[in-house]
This record gives structure tokens, sequence and C-alpha cells, in this order.
């Protein structure tokens, strides 16, 4: 059982539509909420455009502007300022209530954006009248579709859904009506409980957040929220100005943390495209296991259990939806360990519904192959992070390189779990913060920090357990005074973790989203070539029997399989169909890799030369070979007679077993396995029909010799046959064999497989008979494989044909 993954190897880099849709959190593709009038969304019908614009807001006081551009990408308008990290902003077309042009002076083109909580955004949009005109043209459009589809009524149910709507409501003043650990007065409220349920939260509401409340000042930081998200809009409006950043590198408060996590990485767009799709999707699965369902439940009471939450199964069930439904949707992923620690985590701020979308988008977008089967996306990470020490902090990295100590020890765990298993919980969600809101290149910025820091300790490491003590020792002092001996008390009061976060984001600003994007393109055929001999390893040894095959044979074949997958890609791997007969086990099958017919055909093609067509195309200067798949009924029928399972698909297990069965044979057995692979219904007889097409078969793989003999051996095998088959008709029907036939035969013509060697043993046509198979069925054996194959096979059957003939002479 194996499965055998081209996504490597068929990685293609990003689209310039792709890196502006990754850049303003977007979802991938959209898809849109099943409509109750069973319509599709034209939204896609609308060009996507940008143009250069200058923001700035309606509000009075607020008089700055920034220069950049304007993206319609329809159902969403975006902004990036010219620097593309000092301002900008996601906005849904649904959320727009009106657009004018304002009476500007002349030779200004500006719009006015009303939105739907009463803030305003205006646009001057700096490129040419033409330009300018088309562009407001196809924002008409987009939001005519979008009124349309009726997802502009959709907006004030949706956003009732989010803390930050309660917390700037005019009619509660929620900052001053709230405890410091982020839960509500509910003793002064007359009916508290309609607000908890209004808007989603976490485990904490209930739980408690980590951390003392007081030491965190969540009172400071929720009023420093209430002001900016006033002015600055929220969840589906929110703009991202430079005091965002600012606010966020302080830290968020407890009870906004969860929705600022799923707004700034995008989730909740994602969320706002799909109501109803997580329940769904939970209720449609109801009662399935599969592996990913066993393995979750292993991980279920190893996730953060020094948390309250996890020490009840409210949180225990939670997190189990959560890891399952995300399982059910991504089939081919399913579920990987590190994935309970990211998910308990976001748990704690977040309803299942939130955290589904978010670890969606964490897995998929900010954390690409940090969570597959092979981790190839965090293997290249580690191989990016090891680059990057060595150019910023060789002395370091050449220590490491004398000592034999490796990076990845400690740093792996740093990467895979966003330092949440590495620190404690309250400083590592303070890196998540950072890492929502600036992207993966944080974990970069923080751990080259965290090696600066502790540089001249780290030059006196020896080994790998030295290291991971030191690195355990330093995370949990980051509540301590970094400078306890300063006679400055402002001095002593910052913390270590407080001077982590100034290293990081002073110190190593040069570490870029484009500088990781360049050394993840230069060490990636390195790490995949890595990747692919692990798998390639794993796959034969994972194989229930390899056959009269060594390892390495078997090694030559996944190759020829690899190469065929790539060119014609099989269809992902699933989940097993729900079976109603339960294994005894009680579990059900194991994702297997296999491949359809076109991919068979292929994969032939690179071992067997009668499975494909070969021209020489010259120019003049030089000459090249030209190689086609052939299609023909006897490779349709070989495909099928190795799919033991009736699946419709080949594993690599079939094809190895399905080989074994050809190469290794001698020639009496051979001889069987041909008839057998043209008996239709397996009774051990060919019909006139089945010999003809059995002669088919000949001709086809034979169609390549020089001159014509071939088609004499054919045509004298033919008519034996035929000849064999009439005469042993009376015996048939003499001993009680069959006498019927199907009914479109016209000919009562069989000829028994196992009677055949016999006839060979006691006939003297048996010498012709002989000679004119081994003649046919030779090309058939000489399969491109390594030599030892070649050999093996030609010795084999050319011994056993010289033995026969030797017996009849």
């Amino acid at each position: 059982m194996s499965t055998i993954s081209t996504a490597l190897r068929n990685f293609k880099e990003p689209t310039k539509e792709q890196l502006t849709e990754i850049f303003f959190s977007l979802p991938p593709t959209p898809t849109p909420a099943p409509s109750s009038n069973g319509k599709d969304s034209p939204t896609e019908d609308v060009e996507r455009m940008d143009i250069n614009a200058v923001l700035s807001l309606g509000i009075q006081g607020e008089e700055d502007s920034y220069a950049g551009k304007l993206y319609l990408l329809a159902p969403y308008l975006a902004f990036a300022s010219l620097d593309r990290k000092s301002v900008r902003f996601t906005l849904p077309l649904s959320t727009v209530r009106r657009v004018e042009r304002l009476n500007a002076r002349a030779g200004i083109y500006a719009l006015s954006l009303a939105l739907w909580d009463g803030g305003k955004i205006i646009v001057q949009l700096t490129s040419l009248r033409p330009t300018a005109d088309l562009f407001c043209s196809l924002l008409r459009d987009a939001l005519k579709i979008e009124l349309q589809r009726g997802q502009m009524k959709a907006v004030k149910g949706f956003v009732k859904t989010c803390y930050s709507e309660t917390l700037i409501s005019a009619a509660s003043s929620v900052a001053d009506g709230e405890r410091e650990d982020g839960s509500l007065i509910s003793e002064e409220k007359e009916n508290p409980e309609p607000r908890e349920s209004t808007y989603h939260g976490g485990l904490g509401l209930r739980f408690k957040f980590p951390g003392d409340p007081k030491k965190l000042r969540e009172a400071s930081k929720i009023k420093l929220w209430t002001t900016y998200l006033r002015t600055h809009g929220r969840n589906l409006t929110l703009l991202r100005y430079p005091q965002c950043t600012r606010l966020v590198q302080v830290g968020l408060p407890n009870r906004l943390r969860g929705e600022m996590w799923e707004t700034l990485s995008g989730s909740i767009f994602m969320r706002y495209a799909n109501p109803g799709y997580y329940e769904q999707l939970l209720k449609d699965n109801e009662g399935r296991t599969s592996t990913s369902t066993e393995d979750i439940e292993k991980d279920l009471h190893r996730s953060l259990p020094e948390y309250a939450g996890y020490q009840s199964e409210e949180g225990i069930g939670a997190l189990r939806r959560v890891l399952q439904a995300y399982s059910f949707k991504n089939p081919e992923l399913g579920y990987c360990q590190a994935m309970n620690i990211l998910a308990a985590a976001i748990l704690i701020y977040m309803s299942e519904e939130q955290a589904f979308w978010l670890l969606e988008v964490l897995c998929d977008r900010l954390l690409p192959g940090y969570y597959a089967p092979s981790m190839h996306g965090t293997l290249l990470d580690q191989r990016v992070f090891e680059s990057l020490v060595q150019r910023c902090l060789p002395m370091i990295h050449d220590h490491f390189q004398d000592v034999d100590v490796q990076l990845s020890v400690a740093s792996l765990p740093w990467f895979l779990s966003l330092f949440i298993n590495s620190m404690p919980m309250i400083f590592a969600f303070r890196i998540v913060d950072c890492f929502f809101c600036m992207g993966p290149k944080v974990l970069f910025q923080v751990g080259l920090a965290i090696l600066k820091i502790n540089g001249e300790k780290l030059l006196t490491v020896q080994d790998d357990g030295h290291f991971l003590n030191m690195m355990r020792d330093y995370f949990t002092s980051l509540g301590n005074s970094a400078h306890p001996d300063s006679p400055d008390p402002r001095a002593r009061a910052i913390t270590r973790f407080q001077e982590l976060l100034l290293v990081s984001f002073r110190e190593f600003s040069v570490i870029t989203d484009d500088m990781i994007l360049s050394e993840r393109r230069r060490f990636r055929g390195e790490i995949i070539h890595s990747i692919e001999s692990f798998s390639k390893r794993s796959a034969v040894r994972n194989l229930r029997t390899l056959g009269r095959f060594n390892k390495e044979q078997a090694g030559y074949i996944y190759d020829s399989l690899y190469r065929a997958m790539c060119i014609h890609p099989p269809p992902p791997v699933a989940l097993p169909p729900p079976s109603l007969l339960t294994p005894a086990d009680g579990t059900e099958e194991k994702p297997e890799t296999r491949i359809g017919l076109k991919t068979f055909q292929y994969f032939l093609s690179e071992i067997a030369s009668w499975a494909r067509d070969e021209r020489i195309v010259s120019n003049g200067f030089q000459q090249r070979i030209d190689r086609e798949v052939a299609e023909h009924e006897f490779i349709d029928r070989l495909f099928y007679f190795w799919d033991t399972s009736c699946r419709g698909a080949l594993s690599f297990q079939n094809l190895l077993s399905g080989l074994d069965g050809v190469m290794f044979n001698d020639l009496m057995e051979n001889i069987e396995w041909f008839f057998n692979l043209h008996d239709k219904n397996k009774d051990g007889f060919l019909t006139k029909d089945e010999v003809l097409t059995l002669s088919e078969s000949f001709l086809f793989i034979f169609r390549f010799e020089i001159g014509d003999a071939y088609l004499g051996a054919v045509s004298r095998f033919m008519t034996n046959a035929f000849e064999y088959g009439d005469a042993l008709l009376p015996e048939a029907e003499e001993d009680g064999g069959p006498t019927s036939f199907p009914s479109n035969q016209n000919l009562a013509t069989c000829l028994s497989a196992n009677e055949s060697c016999t006839f060979v043993n006691t006939f003297p046509f048996s010498l012709q008979f002989v000679s004119d198979f081994c003649a046919v069925c030779a090309p058939f054996v000489r399969l491109e494989l390594p030599l030892s194959f070649v050999l093996l096979s030609s010795l084999s059957f050319l011994e056993k044909t010289r033995e026969v003939q030797l017996r009849f002479l």
C-alpha cells in the first residue's frame, strides 16, 4: 500500500494573478455558496483591472493620503500602497453601498465609496481619463452582479458573528463593561445571554484565556483597538494602515484575537462566501472513519493538554470535529501531525467554523506543504533558514558545521507549530499575531533573532542535546528581564520577549517576502530530489510482495511509473468508498495511488517497444525520434487483466505482480498466460472470436519486425488452432464437456488452454506449434527494463524452447 505523489515534480510557480490573490488574502478560486435559485454566479465574466490611485479617508482629522494601485478583482475591491506594506485593504463588493463621483477640480477623477458600516473611502484615480472611465464601468457591472446575487443582504447577518460589531456598538460600552481577562461583566446586566450568543468565540470564553489579564494589559488594548476600528473599518471592511501593524505587534486583546486572525489571514472571506458549509460537511460525513480519523483520535489528548479546555469533552469534541472536517474536505492531504497543535491553539480564540476556515488558509496558502505527507514545505523552509543563518550569522553556522549540530532539530518544531509548542502560549500567540499580519517571513525573522540573542552561548554547544537544552532554558525565561542588572528602571522593565521582537523586526527587517520566495526557488530542486528518493524507497518497502523481482529492479519499475504519472497524472487519491462489509479490524482500507488506462498506456510504452510508435524526424541537420503511445485493444485487455481487484485502476503492486507474471515464466507458463489473457469468460476455452483476437494481438506486437516471416507464423498458428479445436469438439461432447457456445458464435470452435500443453507433447504438429508461438511471443518479453530483466527473460525463454525442441527431435 503506497501513495505516490507527483505534486512536487509538477510544481509551477504562481502566476501574477495568483500572487496578487495571495497578497490580498483572497480565496484562490471563488466558491460561491449554493443559491436557492440554482443559478451560477456570473462574477467571473467581469474583467479584472488595476489602476493608479490615491487613497484617503473621508474623515476629518485623517488627512494622510497614500498613492498606490486600486484593483478590481471581482467580487472584491483591493488597494495597496506603492511600497506594498504601508496601507492596503480588501473589500467584498457586497459591502459597498454607494459609489459617487466627487465634484472635484478640473482634471481630477475621484470616487467616494460609502460602506455598509457608515465608513467612507475616497479614491482619486490618477490614470488617463479613458482608463478611469473603463475602470468605473467595470466596477459598476461588478456591483450590479453582487446586487443580483443577493450578497448585499447577507452582510448584516454575517457581521453579527463578529465581536468587533459588539465592541464598537454605540448602545453598549463594551470596553467599560468587560473584565480584564476578556469576559463580560454579567452581574450588572439583566440579560447577558443574547450578547454571548450573537458573535463567535472560542474556548477561552468558557475556560478563560491564557495569561494574567492585568500583565497583558487587556483593557488598554481593547480601548486602542476600539478607537482604530471605529475610524478604519472592521471585519469585512478593515483598512490596514501603519497603525494596524503597530497595534498587532503590541499584541491583540484576547476577545478580539480570533476575529483579527481570520481578518488578517483572509479566512473571513471564505467563511463569508460559504455559509453553512462546515456544518453540512460534518453532517454528510457523520460516522465515517478513515486512516485520518484514526490518527486524529490518537493525537486529541496530546493537543495542548495543559490548557483546561482540552481536559474536558467539550474542547476535545470541538477539536475532533474541526480536524475531521478538514480531512474530509481535503482527503488527499487528510491529517498530518502538528495540525492538532495549530487547531487546538486557534480554537481557544475562535469558533469551530472560524477555526476550520483558518486551518484551510494555513495549510493551503500561508504554509503550503508544511502538513503534507512528505512535509516538503517544512523541509524546504528549513533549508532556506539554514541558508539565511549562513548569510546573517556565519559564525554560528560555521560552528554548528564543525561540531556536527543539526540546526533543524530545534528549528523544525518552531516552524511546524508556529512556536506554540516551544515557548509559553502567551508569547507564542504574540508571534502568531505578527505571523498573520506580516506573513511567513516572521518565522524566519524570529528564528534568526533567537540565534543571535543566544549567540555567545551557542558557540559553546558541542552536540544536539546541549543545543536543545539551551533553547528550552531560553524559552522558559522569556518573561524575565532582559537587563536585570541595569541601573535604568526602564531597561529593567524590558522583558526577554520584548527584546526578541525588537531584534526580529529591526535587525532582521532585511528578510523580506521576495527574499524568501527567491530562496525557496533556489533550493526547491534539491529538496524535491531528496523527498522523491525517500518516497521511492518507502513505496518499494511497503509492497506486499516483490514476487521474483529484487528491490533494485522494483525501483526501475517505480521510475517508469513515476514518469508516466508526471505526463498523465492520475486522479487524486481519495478515501475508499463506504463499504457494507466491515473488515475484521473494523477499519477502512488505506488510500492508495492508482493509475488509469491513459497513464498505464504511457507506462507500458516506457518499458515495452511494441507499446509505442516511433518515427524518425529529420530536418537536414539533425535527426530525432518521436515517440507516440500506441493504442490497441491488447493494451486495454492487459490493463483489465492486471486489475485483479476490479477497480478500473492499477496500483504499483498490481503493475509489479503483472510484470512478474510475464517476465519470469517458462515457455509453457507463457503459453498458458497468453491464453488466459484472451479467455474472456475464464472457462478455460477460447472461442473462434477469441482466437482471432489473440492473433490480432500477435500481429500488433510483431508489427515492427523486419520482413513478413511473422505473418506466416501467425497464419499457421491460427490454422492449427482451428484444426485442433475442431478435432477436440467430439471428445468434449462425449466427455460431458461444454457443448453450447455463446449465441453470437457461428462456428463451434474452441481451444482449451489446459489441453494445449498436452497436445504439444503428443502430436507431430507440436514442434511447429511451439516454434510458431515462440516466434510470436518473443517480442512481448523484450521489455525495456534493466539489462538483467532482458537477459533473465530471454535466456529462460530460449532455454525452454531448446529443451522442448530437443525432446521432440
